[in-house]
């Protein structure tokens, strides 16, 4: 098991290489048999389901064709043994063609499960702000 200074290490890590779109940089982060349960998509209950490091790297790049200028901030985590919960404010836009090109602001949450010092999953929530109805 992680110490907790070595699991906010490696988050810090793992969140300047995803603000960064440093896909090398965030693979060096994770298990090869890493999952991320997205936040949207259609396997019930978990949304969609990215396996693996190759899986991983396409969806990556898939995103760039989603989002424009997607940044995390105002973060915060927790770590308990090997699961760690964060937080996120996440700001950008949805991709000409996208819902419109619509601005992204919303606030949501990743939880982490740890093994051998990696990151073996992430389970991604995001507040669902439909395109033209914020209020701000």
């Amino acid at each position: 098991m992680a110490s907790d200074a070595e699991a906010l290490a490696l988050l810090k890590r793992f969140g300047k290489a995803f603000n960064a779109g440093d896909a090398a940089g965030i693979l060096e982060c994770v298990t090869d048999d890493f999952e991320w349960w997205l936040h949207e998509g259609p396997e019930a209950p978990h949304g969609r389901i990215v396996r693996g490091r190759a899986a991983l790297e396409a969806e990556l790049a898939a995103r760039k064709a989603r989002y424009r200028e997607l940044r995390f901030s105002e973060t915060g985590v927790l770590v308990a043994g090997e699961q760690v919960v964060g937080t996120f404010r996440a700001r950008g836009a949805h991709a000409e063609g996208v819902n419109g090109g619509a601005a992204i602001d919303v606030r949501g949450c990743d939880l982490y499960v740890l093994r051998e010092g990696r990151i073996a999953r992430k389970d991604s929530y995001w507040k669902h702000i439909p395109p033209g109805e914020s209020t701000t």
